[in-house]
């Protein structure tokens, strides 16, 4: 009974369960905020396609970039370089406006945006 009370006094192994137990926090951390950063991540590779294509669009309409198709069509070719796809892309005058979806690993994102000369 004696040798049965001492042994469960014993601190002995203790670190290693506090080890485990730190290491078990860290991995439980890192699975949480692995797939945000990949959201933001694809996020912004949605936006910097959208802006792209909207810039290519705004300037095929204005005659900057001498395009073989539409503005459209040269906004829908830049965003694929940039691995999305035009949603929309709507042209009014020199402006254009381009929504473009990026498929992510968990789910598709979606961005805007709008490119032309700056109003009067």
């Amino acid at each position: 009974m004696r040798r049965l009370r001492h042994r469960l006094a014993d601190d002995r192994g203790a670190g290693s369960v506090l080890a485990l137990a730190v290491i078990g926090a860290v991995v439980a951390l890192v699975v949480g905020i692995v797939p945000v950063l990949a959201i933001l991540v694809d996020t912004q590779r949605a936006a910097n396609a959208a802006d792209a294509a909207a810039l290519a669009a705004a300037d095929a309409t204005s005659g900057a970039v001498a395009t073989s198709g539409s503005a459209c069509e040269l906004a829908g070719r830049v965003a694929r370089r940039g691995g999305a796809e035009v949603v929309s892309c709507e042209i009014d005058g020199l402006e254009a406006s381009v929504a473009v979806r990026l498929t992510a690993a968990l789910f598709p994102v979606t961005a805007r945006a709008r490119a032309g000369p700056p109003p009067p």
